[in-house]
């Protein structure tokens, strides 16, 4: 790693040889490098004469809790059911912000990911129940609904200035649209029998956070601690634990209680304070004056910063690279000598058609139609060659697509031909993705729907 002195700028060839670097960690897309990286390891791991002790060790029983009355699981659904309730709680915090102050917060902004997200959920999931039809894997029609945000930005970062901002926009609030159809059809339709006295408890517990909000609580440990109680009470309710995490976060703050022009003049005098009060050793730690304009400021900054963003801020880091690649890890550990067995399933073939074909035509279409009835428009610089690769795109399913799977199956044997059809699936909705953004990212004036399109959109 090359050091640069503080206060001096990297030498022009070294900044133009680490800016592809940076702006592909700016992105966020290094998420889908970790998880490319631990799906690799599952895989080489679950097909090596070490076999037997990659699923072994996910079976380990781990207890938590008074010795009394612990709560004993597995390994793997401690992953599945706690690490990724904190996964879902990161989902909820970005749904909340985009209704809040994003993509979809008005109606004309949120029209074409909206469409084009029902169209990526309905269209797979129908591809999929048509193959299942009255089969022992009818259940999973839910598995190709899901798109994995992480896997498709990363194949947008590695186009660079070739993609349109506002594909990227689009296809990140499709996304999130789509998170928030995955946790309906988890929360409805993936759901075990209910617990009624836990559920009252779950109630009690989200009516305390709603409290908590009205109360204008600004500080997060009070949500956390009895985010945790809710989870618990979820858990044992029969719906699955990870709601807990969209619950909490919609009851987290997204307002602050500093507007920027105050804290604009709050931080330029405390500043001012600052340096006034320097001292010849430059040392903080002896200078006490210092001290409290840099606790003042600090205060400022919390009051001026939603507890919303804090929370998704702290961690987005934490899912991306921790989270999320220990799911994969410990989920996409499928045997390769199964891949010819699956591809003779319906369930394996509803997975992929589902996926490569279902979201492809499902993300066009009702996109075009959105276009087309003038509740929405384009982008601006977004052909509709970019629309259609990254509908190919939305085919990456992955990380929902295989936390959906393994709820949806009662068989292993089932579990194991979706997850082979999802990194088939993935794999090729990726590359097809790229190479279709990459060679065909012009628009071509011979191209009648979109050109039907534009001109119903005024463009």
């Amino acid at each position: 790693m090359v050091n640069t002195p503080p206060g001096r700028a990297a030498p022009e060839p070294l900044r133009r040889l680490i800016a592809p670097f940076t702006e592909f960690a700016r992105t966020g897309a290094l998420g889908g490098v970790a998880l490319l990286v631990t799906t690799a390891i599952a895989l080489v791991w679950a097909n090596s004469p070490w076999a037997a002790s990659y699923h072994h060790l996910w079976e380990q029983t781990l207890s938590i809790g008074p010795t009394s009355a612990p709560l004993t699981m597995t390994l793997h659904h401690w992953i599945n059911d706690g690490l990724m309730t904190v996964f879902f709680l990161v989902v909820g915090l970005e749904i909340k912000r985009e209704l809040s102050v994003g993509e979809l917060c008005t109606p004309r902004q949120a029209a074409l990911p909206i469409a084009g997200a029902l169209g990526g959920m309905i269209v797979p999931a129908l591809i999929y129940a048509s193959v299942n039809a009255g089969g022992p894997g009818s259940r999973g029609w839910g598995v190709p609904m899901a798109t994995d945000i992480a896997f498709a930005l990363g194949v947008l970062a590695l186009l660079g200035p070739r993609i349109p901002v506002g594909l990227k926009v689009f296809l990140t609030a499709l996304a999130i649209v789509d998170d928030l159809g995955a946790v309906i059809v988890i929360a409805v339709f993936y759901t075990a029998t209910l617990n009624i006295t836990a559920l009252l408890g779950a109630g009690v517990t989200i009516a305390v956070l709603m409290a908590f909000n009205r109360a204008r609580v600004m500080v997060l440990w009070p949500y956390l601690t009895v985010g945790l109680v809710l989870w618990y009470f979820v858990l044992q309710s029969g719906v699955h634990a990870t709601i807990a995490g969209v619950l909490l976060a919609l009851t987290i703050p997204a307002f602050a209680t500093m507007g920027s022009p105050e804290f604009s003049a709050r931080a330029r005098g405390l500043l001012d304070t600052f340096d006034a009060n320097a001292s010849d050793s430059g040392q903080v730690i002896e200078n006490p004056a210092q001290q409290n304009a840099l606790f003042a400021l600090d205060v400022a900054a919390s009051r001026a910063n939603a507890p919303l963003l804090r929370i998704e801020h702290a961690l987005h880091g934490v899912v991306s690279y921790g989270l999320m690649p220990i799911f994969a890890l410990a989920n996409a550990g499928v045997t390769l000598g199964a891949v010819g067995g699956a591809l003779r399933t319906p369930v394996t073939w509803g997975v992929i058609l589902g996926l490569c074909l279902g979201k492809f035509i499902g993300i066009s279409l009702f996109a075009w139609a959105g276009v087309r009835s003038r509740l929405a428009t384009l982008p601006t610089g977004v052909t509709w060659n970019h629309m259609r690769g990254a509908a190919v795109l939305g085919g990456i399913g992955f990380t929902m697509s295989i936390f959906i799977a393994g709820l949806a199956y009662g068989v292993p044997a089932l579990n194991e031909d979706a997850k082979i059809g999802i990194l088939i699936a993935s794999t090729v909705s990726g590359v097809v993705g790229y190479a279709m953004l990459r060679f065909g990212g012009r628009q071509r004036t011979n191209d009648p729907a979109p050109v039907a399109a534009l001109e119903a959109s005024g463009s």
